[in-house]
């Protein structure tokens, strides 16, 4: 079926500029690359934009941490988020920061128009203050409970285990997460979104079908209850854009971060001549927008952001889609299992396109949470792809060489052929509506048949005997085509796979409208090369493995800080002597130390208790050379659990102390001192 070309800008959640992709992120950005693709693929003007959200107090905090400028902070994260997403093939048209001249002048022309319609209020307010810090609080700078639920460990503005939002001064218990000190009350001018002008709009545009129903029904507890007003403004020192006129104010990143989407897309339409910034936005704009989000940020999404565009006389989006989170093996991401996996660490392990087809394979239209379950992630890739879709092609491909290269009679299975391309309105159908699982499962429903057509017409069989070398060229054709149809229908999802299909069957790119006939007798195809190896058990067992040693990289050693940062990592729960007195600290020499391959951060050390060594893998590489050590004293934790890393079994861990990098030292004990010798 014919559609009229649309145009279409789609976005995803801007990722937070302050550590690297995971593999919890990629669920959200496959999902919409892939949906891109589709529409791509259907001929549709569909434009792809996203960003780093680059402002707010935990940039400033990382950038502190690594002794870098935030500017410098954040380039240096967007490089390395652009080369992660380009291996994992998700094709974004410009990826920007919210960092840029674009975001700063419209994030001021949207606050001025919204003030001078009335709907910005100024209020003097009493406001968290770190008094040892000397600083206002960011919200997500202050801990406690929340005041709804009662749920402990919350941050400032909004609950994570019931949804709620509300000023940082209403948690209960609250602490600063810079110092642990119990913040004090200062007054403060802050600027406020009255969103409460704003009820019945929202009223009716959360209920219009631009969400989903479970998101609609979940924000009613606010639209059709008491609304609050929104702080838009943040006190110096703070890292974003400057409000106008206001000195020492800032705007707060959630008012900047959604305007990043206008502005990644206004730096697009500088470049290209086929995009107009006012044919999208513009109040009224025939143009679809579509928000690609995860379920904890609606309130941004679908309150604040629509009721800022209605102000300040844009157009609001045409679908907000909400999706859930990732789990792995069933339970949340954990670090200490190696679950905590990030995008680098997969890719040094595993093709992206495996993940790409799981997730295909999982994700729905609604906002459930999607599960990687490693063996299912390794049974499936295995059985789907390189078991039923691949093995149609390299089954083939060799009959038709060896027959001169040329297909046959495309009609000499035409029913089967038919029922394959008759599916494919029904696909699309499932792409275009985020039913992604639903068109996995028909295609490879049509797969099966492929194989079962194949299976009993046993063309190999068939080879052996004389005279048959027509009709296996006419089976092993249909079987080419079949496979042609599927890569039609795989291509949002697997474009790298697809890519080297089309260069094997030797044609040009493949668009959705080519589903709608089969290549001539005649058409020459190429020599088949494998399309994709299987998943191999020990490289998901390695990922894993990896995982947990970068985890213990990140957390070996302990160290000891000064007294100004002590607080941002809070104190440990109170342990009882007879739990310490099991801790059993030894001196030791060390006898050896040697670099490890492969490692950025760890040494390896061969200590000597007095008469016994142990090997130890202690991050320490950052402050000393090899050499430095060897003969010096130090502690070492004697009774912890050997450990087995990657590459070999750590026995122990030495104890240093300091703030990190170059400033880190093994503490070393008193002179007269004698390896084997118990601290006590």
């Amino acid at each position: 079926m014919t559609q009229k070309s649309r145009n279409i800008l789609v976005t995803s959640a801007l990722p937070y500029a302050n550590g690297p992709l995971h593999m919890g992120h990629l669920v959200e950005y496959i999902q919409t690359d892939i949906w891109v693709r589709f529409q791509k693929q259907r001929g549709h003007h569909c434009t792809y934009v996203c960003a780093d959200d680059a402002h707010g107090t935990a940039i400033s905090l990382h950038a502190e941490k690594m002794g870098i400028t935030p500017e410098a902070s954040v380039a240096l994260i967007n490089t390395e988020r652009k080369r992660d997403f380009g291996e994992f093939l998700v094709e974004f048209d410009n990826y920007y920061s919210t960092h840029s001249d674009e975001n700063r002048e419209l994030s001021e022309s949207i606050y001025l128009a919204l003030r001078e319609k009335g709907h910005i209020a100024r209020r003097t307010i009493r406001q968290a203050f770190d008094p040892e810090k000397q600083m206002f609080l960011a919200d997500r700078y202050i801990k406690g409970d929340c005041p709804r639920c009662n749920a402990s460990g919350q941050y400032g503005d909004n609950c994570e285990a019931c949804g709620a939002t509300y000023s940082p001064t209403e948690l209960k218990n609250a602490v600063s997460a810079l110092s642990g000190s119990a913040p004090i009350e200062k007054d403060s001018e802050h600027f406020f979104f009255k969103l409460t002008d704003f009820q019945q709009f929202l009223q009716q545009w959360t209920r219009s079908g631009t969400l989903q129903d479970e998101i609609a029904n979940k924000l009613a507890e606010w639209v059709d209850g008491e609304l609050q007003d929104w702080d838009i403004s943040r006190d110096a020192p703070y890292f974003g854009f400057e409000i106008p006129a206001e000195p020492g104010k800032y705007f707060y990143v959630w008012l900047d971060a959604p305007i990043g989407y206008m502005a990644s897309f206004k730096n697009l339409c500088e470049r290209r001549d086929d995009l107009n910034f006012d044919d999208y936005w513009k109040a009224g704009s025939e143009a679809e927008v579509y928000h690609f989000i995860g379920k904890d940020i609606v309130n941004f999404h679908c309150l604040f952001w629509p009721a800022m565009l209605q102000g300040a006389g844009y157009r609001t989006p045409t679908r907000v889609c909400a999706h859930g989170f990732l789990t792995v093996n069933n339970e949340k991401m954990s670090k200490s299992r190696g679950t905590f996996i990030t995008a680098r660490t997969y890719l040094d392990h595993l093709n992206p396109e495996y993940l790409r087809y799981y997730f295909a394979s999982k994700l729905n239209s609604r906002i459930d949470d999607l599960d990687l379950n490693l063996e299912d992630f390794s049974q499936k890739v295995n059985s789907d792809l390189v078991g039923k879709v691949v093995n149609i092609a390299s089954r083939c491909a060799g009959f038709i060489k060896k027959a001169g290269g040329q297909l046959a009679s495309s009609d000499a299975e035409a029913e089967l052929s038919g029922e394959f391309i008759g599916a494919s309105d029904r696909i699309a159908d499932h792409y275009e509506q985020r039913e992604y699982a639903r068109a996995i499962r028909e295609i490879m429903a049509l797969a099966d048949k492929a194989n079962a057509y194949i299976a009993e017409k046993e063309p190999w069989a068939l080879a052996k005997q004389e005279g048959t070398q027509q009709e296996v060229t006419e089976i092993c054709s249909v079987g080419i085509n079949l496979f042609r149809l599927l890569m039609i229908y795989l291509k949002p999802v697997l474009p790298a796979l697809v890519q080297n299909a089309e260069a094997f069957l030797n044609v040009a790119p493949l668009s959705w409208s080519d589903a709608g006939h089969l290549l001539q007798a005649g058409h020459s195809i190429n020599k088949f090369k494998p399309l994709l190896s299987r998943v191999e058990n020990d490289k998901v067992e390695a990922m894993i493995e990896a995982s947990r040693e970068q985890q213990a990289e990140h957390a070996a050693p302990a160290k000891a800080k000064p007294d100004s940062e002590l607080a941002r990592e809070p104190i440990a729960d109170e342990i009882e002597f007879p739990d310490f007195a099991k801790v059993d600290l030894r001196i030791v020499r060390i006898a050896k130390a040697q670099h490890v391959e492969g490692a950025d951060k760890l040494l390896q050390l061969t200590l000597d208790l007095g008469g016994e060594t142990r090997n130890v893998f202690a991050g320490i590489k950052s402050a000393y050379s090899p050499e430095q050590l060897e003969g010096k004293l130090t502690v070492m934790v004697a009774n912890l659990k050997p450990r087995k890393m990657k590459f070999g079994v750590s026995e122990g861990m030495v104890l240093a102390a300091g703030p990190g990098g170059k400033e880190l030292w093994i503490l070393e004990p008193h002179e007269g001192a004698q390896p084997g010798m118990r601290i006590s």
